[in-house]
Order: C-alpha cells, then sequence, then structure tokens
C-alpha cells in the first residue's frame, strides 16, 4: 500500500486550470460518503463490523475523521461520512488488498452500498489562523465535460494472449442506454503483454452503468469465455467472488485534461507505466503536471489525455493527432530532459536509463483491441 509519504508538498492555494475536468491532485480535503442498506434485523452485527472497521482505519495514512449516521425514517439506512488529508492517500487505501480484507466483515451484513467522493470547495462555522494552514479547500470548481471515466485492468495467464484477444475484439456491444439520465459512451479494450485493460467513458451514473454493463448476456458471455485463461479466477455466479474480482480490477481515473486545440481525427492510444513499488500514487502526478502544462502547448499532437493509477499500475489513456510516432518526446509528455530523468526514478525497471524515448514509447504502448462508441442519446 502506499503511504502519504511520497507526497509532495502543495500550495494551499493553486490556479485550477480550465482544461482539467478531473483531478485528484490539488491538495484539497477530501469527504467520502458512504450510503448503506443494512439487511433487515442485521443492525447490531453491522455496528460491530463497523466499530472494528474504525479502529483499523484510524491509523491509516491520511484518514483524519469519520461518523456513521443511522436513518430516523428508516433503520436499515445508514450513512458513513469520512474525512481524508487529500484525495491520493483515500484511494491508496480503498484500492489495496488490505481495504479488501478489511471490509469483508461488513459486507456479510449489507444489502447494497453506495460511495461518493467529493473535494471539500467551501465550508462555514469557526476556523481559526491554525486550521487554515492544514484544512486546505480546492480553490474554484472544476468545470466538467460531462463524461465519467473508469478502467479496469486484471491479468490472463502467459501464452493464453491471441485466444483472449480473439474473444475480446468479437463480443457483441451490450445495450448503452442504462435509464432516462445514464448512457454508455465509449469501450475501449486494449492488451500489455497479458494485461487487459478496459477503458470507457460514461454520462450519468458510473455505478449504475458498471450494474448495468454486469447483467448484460453479452458481457457475461465475454467474461465466461475468458475465464479459463485468467490469472485470478471470476465467478459471476458468486456475489461476494465477483465484488472482490472487481474491486481489485478497478483501476480510478485520477486526471483528465483537454488540450487547448480543436481535434477532429484523432486517433486513441494508451501507454503503460510500470512504477516502482510504492510510487504509483508520486508517478501518477508526475504525468499529471506533465499534461496539464502541454495541454497549453500548440506543438503537442495530445489532444486529450486521462490518467489512471491503482498502486503500481499507471495507465495513460490519450488522444493524439498525427499517430503516437509522430513525436516522441511530445506524445509522452517530456519535452524537459530533468522530467524524463525523474520519470526515470520512479518507474519500475531500465526503460528510460539510455535515455531512448523512442524505446520507451514502444514498450509503454498498448496494443489496442477495440474502440466502440454508442450513437449519442436522441
Amino acid at each position: 500500500m502506499t503511504t502519504t509519504s511520497e507526497r509532495v508538498s502543495e500550495p494551499l492555494t493553486r490556479q485550477v486550470s480550465k482544461r482539467v475536468s478531473q483531478s485528484v491532485f490539488d491538495g484539497s480535503r477530501l469527504r467520502v460518503v458512504l450510503l448503506v442498506d443494512v439487511y433487515d434485523g442485521a443492525q447490531q452485527q453491522f455496528l460491530e463490523a463497523y466499530e472494528q472497521l474504525c479502529s483499523q482505519v484510524a491509523s491509516v495514512s491520511g484518514h483524519v475523521s469519520d461518523q456513521l449516521c443511522q436513518s430516523i425514517e428508516n433503520p436499515s439506512q445508514w450513512l458513513i461520512t469520512s474525512e481524508w488529508e487529500s484525495a491520493p492517500p483515500f484511494l491508496d487505501w480503498v484500492n489495496s488488498e488490505e481495504h479488501v480484507q478489511m471490509v469483508r466483515p461488513l459486507h456479510s451484513s449489507v444489502r447494497d452500498t453506495r460511495s461518493l467522493r467529493f473535494h471539500i470547495v467551501r465550508e462555514t462555522g469557526t476556523v481559526t489562523s491554525a486550521d487554515t494552514a492544514t484544512r486546505r479547500l480546492q480553490t474554484a470548481p472544476r468545470i466538467g465535460d460531462g463524461k465519467i471515466r473508469h478502467a479496469l485492468s486484471f491479468t490472463v495467464r502467459r501464452g493464453s494472449e491471441p485466444e483472449v484477444a480473439k474473444i475480446l475484439e468479437g463480443y457483441a456491444s451490450p445495450e448503452a442506454q442504462v435509464d432516462d439520465t445514464t448512457r454508455l459512451c465509449r469501450t475501449t479494450l486494449f492488451m500489455h503483454g497479458n494485461r487487459i485493460v478496459r477503458a470507457i467513458e460514461v454520462e450519468g451514473d458510473l455505478l449504475a452503468a458498471l450494474r448495468h454493463v454486469a447483467r448484460q448476456p453479452e458481457v457475461r458471455a465475454v467474461y465466461e469465455a475468458i475465464n479459463p485463461y485468467l490469472e485470478q479466477e471470476l465467478d459471476l455466479n458468486d456475489y461476494e467472488a465477483a465484488r472482490v474480482f472487481f474491486t481489485r480490477a478497478a483501476v480510478p481515473a485520477v486526471h483528465h485534461v483537454t488540450g487547448h486545440q480543436e481535434c477532429r481525427e484523432v486517433e486513441r492510444h494508451a501507454l503503460y507505466y510500470p512504477a516502482r513499488k510504492g510510487c504509483g500514487t508520486r508517478l501518477a502526478r508526475l504525468l499529471a503536471q506533465q499534461d496539464e502544462m502541454a495541454a497549453d502547448d500548440p506543438r503537442s499532437p495530445v489532444c486529450g489525455s486521462t490518467i489512471f493509477q491503482c498502486d503500481e499500475i499507471v495507465l495513460r489513456l490519450i488522444d493524439v493527432r498525427g499517430g503516437l510516432d509522430a513525436d516522441p518526446v511530445l506524445t509522452l509528455g517530456l519535452p524537459d530532459p530533468r522530467q524524463a530523468a525523474e520519470l526515470t526514478t520512479i518507474l519500475d525497471g531500465a526503460a528510460l536509463k539510455s535515455g531512448d524515448l523512442q524505446h520507451f514509447l514502444m514498450l509503454a504502448r498498448m496494443t489496442l483491441i477495440t474502440d466502440r462508441r454508442s450513437s449519442p442519446a436522441i
């Protein structure tokens, strides 16, 4: 698990770029809201599991406080809120194997959960001068582009890659319209060695979209077909086993930036950056800073970039004009040699030690399996 010891210092106030519609790296505090529906009669069991979880999470670096609330109208409905120093330590914890094991006792008493994460933008009440140094707020609201981005990543047995790729490129697309407010916009599948990455864009409710996709017969058929090749077995008929599999596979989007230019004819590519152990957040932050600076560079062929990160897995999904090889330096977002040097220190392996960015680009690029877009909603 990555700790906050790797975090770099951030200014208390920072100009928010209008081109960045999403980022977890602005240093502001995070409020996490967990809505829980408990099985009838299981309230005491749930409360005991929560108290055990609460004592464990109190020692997690970056955690500030939490509250447990019970509905005054429906005793089966509970609300857990927690505050964190910033988003990265929370994401490091919630995506860790430690978290998977920590919450197991909770799920036996829970019918359904829904997690919401918010940067704190404004607050009221008495705040002392001493508080202002530590209670950082997001300086301005971000202007989103109407899309929510998420990725899943898992591995298959080595040697099975050609068969798995054939299955993935030929599956039938699921129904795009989830409900009146939610729609699947785009699904892109990549492979890097024996690693599969499935990136999606959603309009509306991400959780509703993920649950909708999991129920679609076309998608279930794909997972059944590739299941014999998975390094971690998936049983779609076992709710708890499937929940753990997809929890481990989740690679959340941590930063999205759109370039300054209009981009009509672009290619979508994905790059895989293997981080050294404990350096995933630092690597994702570095790439985010580079993409943000490049967004205003008219030379940059990158029209848009999304960074996904979970532990040491760091993925960069980019829309590029002129192909990925047109300018490796700008495509990788490394016009400054010092940036390339810093990247070398946190990558797992010696991909950049020779300074050959073309070689690193070849090693990092993922193979596109399929890229599908749904028709716009009428």
